[in-house]
């Protein structure tokens, strides 16, 4: 079944933690891609260049099935893969957790180093919040000049996104809708219109919606 909605972070943030005199901060970004998620990790090791590693997690796509870790020295498996962890927890896409850690005096175990790196990236994603993205349809639809008025109100009372009004001999409306309502859609302009009109199709796009 075709994805139609997923999960991101609401915001970028930045959330620290100190855990056995290291300190953990956690900066999540939201990316658009693998370019996008691997830049993120290059201006976090030239903005916090003292930090002795900066481990990474992302996860891609509306299917999340892009996926990456890494642990930058940390021992194997102690910092990529809690990160990734969290984020696969909350069902997010379309982010990437980068935690540095500049190291303290104590030298830390295994099972605490992934216990703060998991800790820390689930900090952040409470501070930053969730937010659904969900996938519409980008359709035009071309009814006489009197018309369009009452259909603009009455998509919008449903819940389409109109996006415009071109006037050029008659109104050529845009408006976004998802897929599953296009049925409900053309029920109000044919209904308006006398089924003299159709709304066709043009393209899609992902648009963020607060859950």
């Amino acid at each position: 079944m075709a994805v139609t909605s997923y999960r991101t972070i609401a915001q970028d943030g930045l959330t620290e933690l100190e855990v056995g005199g290291s300190r953990f901060s956690c900066a999540l970004t939201r990316v658009a891609d693998e370019e996008d998620a691997r830049s993120v990790l290059e201006r976090a090791r030239r903005t916090h260049w003292d930090a002795r590693h900066h481990c990474v997690g992302w996860v891609l796509g509306p299917d999340r099935a892009i996926e990456h870790t890494g642990d930058e020295g940390e021992p194997l498996g102690t910092g990529g893969a809690p990160i990734l962890g969290e984020l696969r927890g909350r069902d997010l896409s379309d982010v990437v957790a980068v935690v540095s850690r500049w190291s303290g005096d104590s030298l830390l175990g295994a099972d605490v180093l992934s216990r703060a790196y998991g800790q820390v990236t689930r900090s952040a994603l409470d501070d930053v919040g969730v937010l659904e993205r969900v996938l519409q349809d980008l359709c035009e639809v071309e009814v006489d000049i009197a018309e369009v008025g009452r259909l603009e109100h009455d998509l919008r009372s449903r819940g389409a996104r109109v996006l415009g009004v071109e006037y050029t001999g008659e109104a050529l409306l845009r408006f976004a809708v998802p897929p599953l309502a296009r049925a409900v859609v053309d029920e109000i302009v044919a209904e308006l219109t006398g089924g003299r009109a159709a709304s066709r199709v043009i393209g899609q796009e992902w648009v963020d919606s607060a859950t």
